[in-house]
Order: C-alpha cells, then structure tokens, then sequence
C-alpha cells in the first residue's frame, strides 16, 4: 500500500537512553476515574445502541469533570464536608425511530456502578453528585452511523504506538498494580486507590516516587502513619526487587512531602482514599495512554481515547490499534527490536485506509531494512483489512482501553 512508509531509526532505542521518565496514574487518581467511568459510559450506550436499532448509534462521550469535594480529617476517622461533583458530558444519541433513550440514566448508572466496583470507600450515593452534559450530535456526523458498509472517519487525527514495554515501564506499571492489588490491600488495608507513581532511570539506577494515601479512620497517631509507611515501602521495594533485569539500582519515595511534628496537616491522609475528595480534580485525557503508562521519553499522541465512540472514531480506534500493531510488529517480524507506529485519519475516508501509516523501527544487530519492510507492511495492510471486526472487539472491551 502506497500509504504504509516503514523507515530505519537512528540513535538509542528508549532502553538506552541515559535517562528515561515513566509516570502511571492508578485507578483512584481523579484522572483515571475520569476515564474509567466515560469509557463505562461509551460501553453501556453502545450495548444500548445495539439493543435498540442493531448497531452502536453516534455518541462521543469523551468529556468528564470530576470536580473535588471537601472533607474534615481527624485521627481515627473524618468526614465529608462536601461531596465530589462528576461532569459528564459531549454528544450522544438521545431517539431512535421516534423513541427516547435515557442517556441521563445510564451514564448516571454507569458512574455509579464504577465507582462501587473500583473505589472501596467512595460511596457513590452519598459521596459524589452527578451532572450529564450529554446532547444530540450534528447531523452529518450522526448519519455515518447509519450507513451500511464500511465506516468512514468521524474526525481526522493522528496516534502513535510503541512497543516493546522498557524495563522502567514494566516496574512502574508493576508497582501502580501491586499497590492496588488485592493481596496488597488485604495486607494494608488502611491504603487508598488513588495511588501515582513516577519512575526516573538515570543509565542503569531506578527511583521511583510513589503517592499513597492513607485513611485517617484506621491512624491514630503520626508514629503510627509513619510506622505503616515505611512497612509498606519495604513491601514494595521487596515486591519490585525480584523483577528487576537490566537495573542496578532501585530506590523509592513514599508519599515524600510528608513532614513530621505537623499532625494531620504534614501527612498524605485520606477519609475516602481520593484526593478527588478534597485536593484534587480531575478531566478525561489527562490520565495513562492505552497502554496504561505516560511515557515521556516517547512519543504521545494528543487524543483522549476513552469514552470515544469505539466504531467511528478514529482517536480511539487507532490509538488501541497502533498500540496493539507494535507490539505485534515487534513479535512477529524477526529483525525489529523496537517500532514506533503512527496512524493519521481523515474525516469521511472508510475506516480501514489510513491517510498514513508510518513505522519507525529500530533494527536488531545485522538486520537490514530490506529485510523486515516487507513482512511489516504486510501485517500492518492485514491489522488494516480487519479493522471493522476489530471495531466490534473495541466495542465490546476485549481490547482494554483504560
């Protein structure tokens, strides 16, 4: 395909550079329940959709607030002062042959059901008000929803991918889901959900600083804060210590702006476990790209991907799909250690035929780019040809968004 360009890299593969910097947001980051909750949404619509006329009907709801709440902490349990306000909003469709579809309820519905399944001290009733924002769409764009064949773009953007996971990657994503693992919480149980962690490699030394709240019902004293934080430091550091490959050094910070003597104020304390309860607020697109990190030694993309419309938008769609395509890439075609894949729409162009795509890749040690272009334009035209079916598996969340 003419529109399929594969080009030799040169320099350090992102494993090499002296210095490389790696953040994830993990679920009960007011970021990541942004995202998590519109990408619900976008799900329950489309499963609404398709019960109701047989295919999933325009929507993009991409827009989400999560304005912060207040709260009074005191040692051995606070309160709520204020509860957090959730903003969701942007375009859906609202009728279908003349019948009303309650976009209000389900999104609110939805919210709700994420927040019980995800934030174990957040309760969605009393704990968070609900404002939808989600109108009907322009009608040029709702009418590509209704047109046989293939689906033509809803927006003209550009994506990229990356693959494969570096080292630093793979411990900050590792430390992020052992911190909010079960087993984790069974041992700690006093930790909150919204937990950050940002990694920085200097050539072959890792630190990692961490943020994890704790719940002011189960401290009753500072001592005590600072006895648990450091136990579940050395659990971590423990926890991490036996995966290291490449890395040399691995050091941590917890909660590293506590200061001692300061009671409440001078500790990362929690009453519900979300600094969305009082600190902080929250947007879509502002959290971990889908491949659940920020990586900013890479290239990143612009588009918010969750709660896009799974079988239009191209934001979406080519965001999981180059994501997806370079790891295969990777995997399956033998001389290519490291790819960068780009993906660029254009408005009303049929899904399936990109305006570009364009693979940067890194080439193993006696490997010729003439020796790899071929079979990795060839399985970059076969992800393409697929493309509707995959649409349907995006919808249907067999590809993990957020």
């Amino acid at each position: 395909m003419d529109t399929i360009h594969i080009q030799q890299a040169t320099g350090p593969k992102t494993a090499d550079l002296d210095v490389e910097i790696v953040e994830r947001k993990g679920i009960g980051h007011p970021d990541s329940i942004c995202d998590g909750v519109m990408e619900d949404v976008s799900r329950a619509l489309s499963r609404a959709y398709r019960d109701r006329a047989g295919m999933v009907l325009h929507h993009n709801c991409d827009k989400a607030l999560l304005v912060a709440g207040q709260v009074e902490l005191r040692w051995g349990g606070g309160r709520v002062l204020e509860p957090m306000r959730l903003i969701m909003g942007d375009r859906a469709t609202t009728t279908w042959n003349g019948q009303g579809i309650d976009v209000q309820a389900i999104a609110i519905d939805t919210a709700r059901q994420w927040i019980r399944t995800h934030l174990r001290h957040v309760d969605p009733d009393e704990h968070v008000r609900y404002q939808v924002e989600l109108k009907p769409g322009s009608a040029a764009l709702a009418a590509q929803y209704r047109r046989e064949g293939v689906r033509t773009a809803n927006d003209t953007s550009a994506v990229v991918g990356c693959a494969p996971a570096t080292e630093t990657e793979r411990l900050v994503f590792e430390a992020e889901r052992y911190l909010n693992s079960p087993g984790f919480k069974a041992r700690f149980p006093e930790t909150g959900e919204d937990v950050k962690v940002m990694g920085v490699r200097e050539t072959r030394k890792l630190h990692l600083t961490i943020a994890v709240p704790l719940l002011d019902r189960a401290l009753h004293s500072e001592d005590e804060y600072f006895t648990r934080i450091e136990e579940l430091r050395d659990a971590t550091l423990a926890h991490l210590q036996s995966r290291l490959e490449q890395i040399d050094e691995l050091t941590l910070g917890v909660n590293v702006l506590d200061r001692r003597g300061e009671g409440l104020t001078g500790i990362y304390a929690s009453v519900l476990g979300v600094s969305a309860e009082s600190a902080d607020s929250g947007e879509v697109g502002r959290g971990n790209r889908v491949n659940g990190l920020i990586s900013f030694c890479r290239p990143g993309g612009g588009e918010a991907v969750a709660g896009k419309n799974p079988v239009g938008h191209m934001g979406k769609i080519y965001s999981v799909l180059a994501d997806r395509l370079a790891g295969r890439l990777v995997g399956g075609v033998p001389g290519l250690e490291e790819v960068t894949l780009w993906l660029s729409s254009e408005i009303g162009r049929p899904i399936d035929q990109p305006r570009v795509a364009f693979a940067l890749v890194h080439l193993a040690p006696g490997a010729m780019l003439a020796d790899v272009a071929a079979a990795a334009e060839a399985m970059i035209a076969s992800e393409l040809a697929q493309l509707p079916a995959y649409c349907r598996d995006v919808a249907a969340d067999v590809h993990t968004v957020v």
